[in-house]
């Protein structure tokens, strides 16, 4: 096990790194961050703006393969370098991902869970499936913001025919992390129990499960004990795939909800050319899908042994 685990945490580390090195690059080729002054009232001198972009390897007239190995060893030193305003990265980079984290993390763990129980479910009973499926499909056809503007009208109308105020905003910022979480947390069981429901539809049918059924087990419990945690492994397998969209889901919520989380930070630093702020948000999402992949390679080798020596 530990050599299986050293493997893949080689190969995601590899990945992560092509990723985030990708990331700025083409931020610095196609950003150009003598736009921002230019936007204030009263413009500094060239000379100024090229100086100060320079003391931030921000200049846009030095190649960007020059400026990435300037930024490359500053990273493998913990420095992210520095944003068009002069401030560290690093700590900017750290509050944004805790609102993030906060966001996107419960929304995931609960929307899996609730994915792989409607999955199950709808593959055991076929009158679960005739409710489950449609929801899935509808829950996944609709884009993740619309989910996020539905849930706001939602909530208003609830606390209208309540009387109380139990969710408020005010100028669009919600007041708590509940609706945002769940947004998320249904978008991705939808997703989750188109999975399971496929993977646990095949494994009804196999040998060992009809076996279990024939010697008296009814149908719950042989799907409890026996088919599925062999049902599961297929999902880990794809759960990487969802890690993308995940991530572009939190981002676009937060947008809705008015959170200053990174897909916040994302689109103002890209707006203004921040090359720097651009490459570490960037990076982070560079790393974060790697980091699935190998967190769901440490579960497949857990739920299925015969993988471990690949």
């Amino acid at each position: 096990m530990a050599a299986f685990l050293l493997r893949r945490t080689v190969r995601a580390a590899l990945q992560a790194a092509l990723g985030a090195s990708l990331v700025y690059l083409l931020a610095a080729a196609a950003l150009d961050p003598r736009a921002h002054p230019a936007d204030r009232a009263a413009r500094p001198p060239d000379a100024v703006v090229d100086a100060r972009l320079a003391r931030l390897n921000l200049d846009p007239r030095v190649p960007p393969s020059a400026r990435y190995r300037v930024w490359a060893a500053g990273v493998l030193r913990g420095d992210l370098g520095r944003t068009l305003d002069g401030r560290p990265v690093g700590p900017e980079l750290r509050r944004r991902l805790g609102v993030g984290v906060r966001l996107v993390l419960p929304g995931a763990l609960l929307g899996s869970v609730l994915g792989v129980a409607l999955g199950a479910w709808a593959a055991a009973r076929r009158a679960a499936d005739r409710l489950v499926s449609p929801l899935t499909y509808v829950l996944a056809a609709v884009p993740v913001f619309v989910l996020a503007v539905l849930a706001q009208i939602a909530a208003a109308a609830a606390n209208d025919a309540a009387g109380v105020r139990a969710v408020t905003w005010t100028g669009g910022t919600a007041s708590g992390p509940l609706l945002p979480t769940l947004v998320i947390a249904l978008a991705q069981a939808a997703l989750v129990a188109r999975y399971q429901r496929v993977a646990t539809l095949d494994v009804l049918d196999a040998a060992f499960v009809r076996a279990a059924r024939a010697k008296g087990l009814r149908r719950r419990g042989a799907l409890l004990r026996h088919a599925l945690r062999p049902a599961l492994v297929p999902l880990a397998a794809r759960l990487p795939h969802t890690a993308a969209m995940l991530l572009l889901g939190g981002m676009l919520v937060e947008q809705v909800f008015g959170r200053h989380g990174p897909g916040a930070w994302l689109a103002a630093s890209v707006a203004r050319g921040d090359v720097n702020a651009v490459a570490a948000v960037g990076g982070l999402a560079a790393c974060a899908v790697p980091a699935a992949a190998l967190a769901a390679d440490v579960l497949h080798g857990l739920l299925d042994p015969r993988v471990r020596p690949a």
